[in-house]
């Protein structure tokens, strides 16, 4: 990944934590001192932890499957969507809904629907329905869009999550507890990194301090995206030459 210096961790605020009283003891190893009530984060880990997380999702985006970005707060779930949308993966900035992991089979069900939804607007008999009618898909469909659409390809479970926040996201990391998929996050001074397997100990309020960590993690997913497709490429060249090679050998006898 585009390495990222200290001083860009410094510049984008990711060092400032909460106030001393809101913290998480199990956060010490992530603390480097307090200053003015406030618990300052040791850079130097978090740099160790991206660099750890960075190296397993790319292993896993190289196998082909995908990660789900989870991220509702406001100063997050904009530029989370964004990048998600950029790498093509699955994403819930709106509301998690209970059960989109451990019950999957509903939520894909749900995505039919509104598959089927968005189908019978295209056709032309959803011109012919009474205007009330029409008005009626339309917001079932605006509303399923809404809180299903960052997950509308999503046609099995995530291999593993990326969230923003796991105190206000903890429904999201129960469900992926659960069915033992690995949780990569940005973790602040005031939340439990145990609860996570890949914690990046980070400011995760801070707009500028969750761009900058969102931007390189998507740099890992990238990096590991190229890596599959000349995977791909490497295999297919082979197979070219292993045939040529057949063709080769049946000209000369």
């Amino acid at each position: 990944m585009s390495k990222i210096e200290y001083k860009d961790l410094l510049d984008a605020g990711v060092h400032f934590g909460h106030l001393t009283r809101k913290w998480d003891p199990r956060m010490a190893p992530y603390i480097f001192m307090e200053k003015n009530g406030i618990h300052i984060i040791d850079l130097n880990k978090t740099l160790a932890c991206l660099e750890e997380a960075s190296n397993a999702i790319k292993q896993i985006v190289r196998s082909g499957k995908k990660i789900m970005f989870v991220a509702t707060k406001k100063q997050a779930k904009d530029l989370v969507a964004a990048e998600a949308q950029r790498l093509n993966m699955p994403f819930v900035t709106e509301r998690w809904l209970g059960g989109m992991l451990t019950n999957f089979a509903t939520i894909r069900k749900s995505l039919k629907k509104m598959s089927s939804l968005e189908k019978l607007m295209k056709e032309d008999g959803y011109k012919n329905l009474a205007k009330k009618e029409r008005l009626m898909v339309s917001r079932q469909k605006e509303k399923m869009e809404t809180i299903l659409g960052g997950i509308a390809d999503l046609s099995r479970l995530p291999a593993a999550l990326f969230v923003v926040d796991i105190k206000r996201e903890h429904i999201a990391i129960a469900e992926a507890q659960k069915l033992g998929i690995p949780v990569f996050a940005l973790v602040d001074t005031n939340s439990n990194p145990n609860e996570v397997d890949f914690p990046i100990p980070a400011n995760d309020d801070a707009f500028k301090s969750v761009s900058l960590l969102v931007k390189a993690f998507g740099t890992a997913i990238e990096e590991g995206l190229s890596e599959r497709k000349k995977d791909k490429d490497d295999a297919k060249l082979s197979e070219e030459e292993e045939a040529k090679r057949a063709v080769d050998a049946e000209t000369q006898e």
